[in-house]
């Protein structure tokens, strides 16, 4: 063996030679594997993942790099999975291969990836984007030549939501493991099997040899971002708790741009990003953007509503409340995840008002519960329910839908408000059942979703919240967690707006995302996007209820009636929207609301319409020259993930973990992306009672 090597051959001794050392759990190398051959270190594939993010407002337009390396000396494939927020819109991607700048088509699925392994088989360069799951991606590189790099760049929109006053803008820089419920897994051959695009595998997913001395110039950090935010009001502040950034303050034509980057250039990819922003002069309750669309085949464009809440009197303290609890005791909980998790316990028993009741639930692969019933707030039962939690220990599986059943198997007290609060990372592979559970059975309950750990899945938490129209907040267990636990528990919010509904008058609209209206609470805001026929002048009128008493907000808007000279005026909007109506229609699919065939029709037709990225298109890139002579020879290779910080061993298979377990193809490396979104505001109004 010397370092001319198969490069494959190499990964396989890896996996199975014990003369070969390797390691992959050090957080400080992070992706990277390192190898040792003959007392030789090898170094496998690398990635690169730049960030480009233009916020104005709160709408964001983000250019994803990422540079795929071959270190070899023989030409070979490569394989990424990275996660994106579920909000992105992924437009356009290009390729470039050396001087060769090749522009992606949106094709279906089945014919992007044809079209794929056609030019692989030629020894093409080419470049593949398929997703899994809204926030799963893979992309797959064709043919990268020793010496060659190939970069591919992804671009999307997104919205940036207001949450408790800010806007929160999230950059998914890892992938979590999943679990499986057995009963899912028993049909699976050994050792590989795919399931629903993902890998189910009993090979290990981080190996471990003992023996190899990782050299310290190993350069582990591979992410960088330069962020612009500009805005028609002033910022106030722009913050991160989870990385360190440099902000700078630039001088444009159009006025002040704020910019941030990381404090040390490139980071680690084992946790998510979170930039908080304010912005000044918004003490208004809502605010309307609108585009014309040139992708309809109708006259017309789309609308964007944003909504806040209005102020409120006084809550109703007499009002009681049943608070069911439920605390997810997985393996992915063990360490500083489940620490995190009893302090917010300790707080918000403590923060239970007279009158109010309270049950908790503990789930992994069964669910048990404090009580059968619920038990009054006394300080007897607070203290009995809070030495429940204190003993507590995480381990088995993430059996969350049986959770949910036993969370609505019993009565409510009379004239309570149910509020079920679960405490989760969300790890598990089988959402869409868990979103048709909760539909079945919330009746008039609330769900308030709370995501403990350093890479949550953001996008089952946010669902879970979305169908009880509740809200959903992340808890950091590696950073302050017992100061945002205390905090986030002592204000158990209710909301502010209930049962909203839009009065669109004389405005002919069709196609309204969200389907399903959320509760608004304060500090935080709902976008709600129509399409409109013809345009022109129009009053739509929004309604709800604030404490029981009707209120009412009038708002006057002037929608265009023809495109804009510049083809990319506006463009955000008709793609946000497109977006939020893929989103709709896939949770109908999850939850078995609609004919699946005409869905996913549906959805194909809005993904090649639009350009977008789906489960059922693909962006698919094919360079025009031939670089790789002999693609026969060519192999594929899989690089692992680092590990979440945070997150013990256990919660990886080969560690222990009970039951079964999907680490996102566990032997793939993950890499970060970026969400963001477009428009400016034009017109807000307040509200009035009614």
């Amino acid at each position: 063996m010397n370092r001319q090597m198969n490069w494959m051959a190499l990964a396989l001794c890896v996996l199975f030679w014990p003369g070969l050392a390797l390691s992959q759990t050090a957080e400080d190398i992070a992706g990277r594997v390192i190898g040792e051959v003959d007392g030789e270190k090898v170094e496998l594939p690398l990635l690169r993942a730049d960030l480009d993010v233009d916020i104005q407002g709160d709408v964001a337009t983000v250019r994803l790099t990422q540079v795929f390396e071959n270190p070899s000396q023989t030409p070979m494939h490569a394989e990424y999975l990275f996660p994106l927020n579920q909000r992105a819109a992924v437009y356009a991607m290009e390729m470039r291969v050396g001087d060769e700048l090749v522009r992606a088509q949106i094709q279906k699925k089945a014919a992007a990836k044809a079209t794929f392994e056609a030019a692989k088989t030629e020894g093409k360069a080419a470049a593949l984007l398929t997703q899994h799951r809204p926030t799963m991606f893979t992309q797959r590189v064709a043919n990268l030549t020793p010496g060659l790099p190939v970069e591919v760049t992804l671009s999307y929109v997104q919205t940036v939501p207001r949450i408790d006053g800010e806007y929160e803008l999230v950059i998914p820089l890892i992938v979590g493991p999943r679990y499986e419920a057995p009963t899912q897994l028993a049909a699976l051959d050994d050792p590989v099997t795919e399931v629903d695009g993902w890998l189910i595998s009993d090979l290990p997913a981080y190996p471990q040899v003992a023996g190899l001395d990782l050299p310290k110039e190993i350069e582990s950090d591979r992410v960088s971002l330069d962020l612009r935010l500009t805005s028609a009001t002033p910022v106030v502040s722009m913050t991160s708790a989870t990385h360190t950034i440099s902000l700078m303050d630039d001088e444009t034509e159009s006025g002040r741009m704020l910019r941030a980057a990381f404090a040390d250039g490139r980071v680690i990819d084992n946790r998510d990003l979170v930039i908080r922003y304010a912005l000044g002069g918004e003490d208004t309750a809502a605010g309307v953007l609108s585009a014309f669309d040139r992708e309809s085949d109708d006259p017309g464009g789309v609308l964007s509503l944003m909504i806040e809440p209005p102020r409120a009197p006084d809550a109703d303290q007499a009002t009681p409340r049943e608070l069911v609890f439920v605390l997810d005791t997985s393996g992915s909980m063990n360490g500083e995840p489940i620490a995190a998790s009893k302090r917010f316990m300790t707080s918000a028993l403590a923060a239970l008002r007279p009158g109010d009741f309270f049950r908790i639930i503990r789930f992994s692969n069964d669910a048990t519960q404090f009580s059968a019933e619920a038990v009054p707030a006394s300080r007897a039962n607070k203290r009995a329910g809070l030495r429940f939690v204190q003993s507590l220990q995480a381990g088995g599986g993430t059996e969350i839908d049986n959770a949910i059943q036993t969370a609505f198997a019993t009565s409510q007290p009379p004239e309570a408000l149910r509020i079920v609060v679960f405490l989760s990372d969300g790890y598990i592979g089988g959402e869409a059942q868990v979103l048709r559970t909760i539909r079945g059975g919330i009746g008039d309950a609330r769900i308030y979703a709370f995501g403990v750990g350093t890479a949550v899945n953001r996008y089952l938490l946010e669902a879970m919240a979305d169908e009880g129209r509740g809200y959903v907040r992340y808890v950091d267990p590696t950073e302050r967690a017992s100061e945002a636990a205390e905090a986030l528990a002592a204000d158990l919010k209710t909301p502010l707006l209930t049962d909203i509904s839009i009065d669109w008058g004389d405005l002919d609209v069709s196609d309204v995302s969200p389907a399903r209206l959320p509760d608004l609470f304060a500090g935080n805001a709902i976008r709600v996007f129509a399409r409109y026929e013809g345009g022109g002048p129009a009053e739509i009128t929004v309604n709800g209820l604030t404490r029981g008493r009707k209120a009412a907000m009038p708002i006057r808007v002037d929608l265009p009636t023809s495109a804009p000279e510049d083809p990319d005026k506006g463009r955000a909007i008709p793609l946000t929207w497109a977006r939020e109506r893929i989103a709709d229609l896939e949770r109908a699919d999850a939850v078995g609301d609609g004919d699946p065939e005409r869905i996913k029709q549906a959805i194909t037709d809005l993904g090649l319409k639009y350009a977008l990225q789906t489960k059922h298109t693909s962006f698919v890139a094919v360079s025009e020259r031939v670089v790789n002579a002999e693609p026969d020879a060519a192999q594929t290779a899989q690089v692992p993930l680092p590990m979440v910080k945070g997150v013990k061993a256990s919660a990886y298979p080969q560690a222990g973990f009970s039951g079964y377990s999907t680490p996102e193809p566990s032997t793939w490396l993950g890499i970060l992306t970026m969400l963001a979104t477009g428009g400016v505001l034009s017109l807000r109004r307040r509200w009035r009672s009614a």
